[in-house]
């Protein structure tokens, strides 16, 4: 395409929900509601393990992993998806759209790669526990967080630098509520093939390999809890992996439906709506799955809560007290 015959895109209209426009005052404060609950919610986790001494173990260091990509990844869409409801279309520069769906696409590689390292957590706890100690240690945990950052950010610099080399023209508007893939590269006026196959290709270590890993890890745990002999310790067991795989159930029950199956004008609402699930209503229901109806959580937040109570009732006393002496 000749460049003299090309306006060059510098700015994008997302278009986000346009059906409701009655409703943007109500979505509007449902939406920030949620994401008010999912900051709180994550820092919360956060805060309780990297304080807490009962929750040291790799399992509660993953979970804080996840909260922290979960906190990046909904400050990421969830502002961009306010304003589309309360404007009815939010405007945004290109190098943002593109910065918007790297930051997206890098935290929610790290989300898959974690998954993995987490089931193989549970597999080695349920499996080895002789060996628990020694296999998932300090160094090791993080250098396997350190590792699933950095694949999870090298994978989608792959794809931004094949992105980059587009040329956006005339098209600026998204259906969308946020930059993602397919909308995106709907507006290139440039062959978007390599960049298709490309991630396509990408998907087999990115996608395919830790949702393989994460089957083998619990194959090889149920068949280790079939053979528990009470009970009891069967259901201890499961219960440790029944959060995990519920978590692994809707993350990758969703990433199918909206990235794998092939996209169709007729599925823009449904592809919207499980886009809403995939990246505002998991950053908020992690929390509750996975750390804030654990035992061991519960009972960090009762003693942090406890603690700041005692630390507040004192300085409140070492200033009546003095207030009240001097008559002040």
């Amino acid at each position: 395409m000749n460049e003299k015959n090309q306006t060059l895109v510098t700015k994008i209209f997302l278009l986000g929900f346009q059906n409701l426009h009655s409703l943007n005052i109500p979505l509007f404060s449902m939406f920030l509601l949620i994401y008010l609950m999912t900051v709180l919610e994550n820092i919360l986790i956060i805060v309780l393990v990297s304080s807490s001494r009962n929750l040291k173990s790799p399992m509660y260091f993953f979970l804080q992993q996840l909260s922290l990509s979960d906190l990046l990844g909904s400050t990421n869409i969830v502002p961009t998806l306010l304003e589309t409801i309360i404007l009815g279309r939010a405007s945004i520069s290109l190098v943002d759209c593109i910065t918007q769906f790297n930051v997206f696409g890098g935290s929610e590689t790290f989300v898959g790669f974690l998954l993995a390292v987490m089931s193989y957590d549970r597999y080695v706890a349920i499996c080895i526990p002789l060996c628990y100690t020694s296999i998932m240690s300090y160094n090791i945990c993080n250098k396997l967080i350190l590792v699933s950052w950095l694949l999870g950010l090298g994978a989608i610099l792959i794809t931004a630098n094949l992105i980059a080399r587009l040329y956006f023209c005339d098209q600026n508007t998204i259906n969308h509520f946020f930059c993602d893939f397919f909308p995106f590269l709907q507006l290139s006026c440039s062959d978007t093939f390599i960049v298709q196959l490309e991630v396509i290709l990408l998907s087999i270590p990115v996608i395919i390999c830790p949702f393989i890993l994460i089957i083998v890890s619990y194959m090889c745990i149920a068949h280790a809890i079939l053979k528990i002999v009470s009970n009891t310790g069967r259901q201890k067991a499961f219960s440790t992996c029944s959060s995990h795989l519920a978590v692994v159930s809707i993350f990758y029950g969703t990433l199918i439906s909206i990235y794998l199956v092939p996209p169709r004008k007729e599925s823009h609402t449904l592809s919207k709506v499980f886009s809403l699930l995939y990246t505002v209503m998991i950053p908020l229901f992690n929390p509750v799955i996975y750390s804030l109806r654990n035992k061991d959580v519960k009972e960090a937040l009762k003693s942090m809560i406890k603690c700041h109570t005692t630390t507040l009732k004192d300085v409140c006393h070492h200033i009546i007290i003095p207030c009240y002496y001097y008559n002040i």
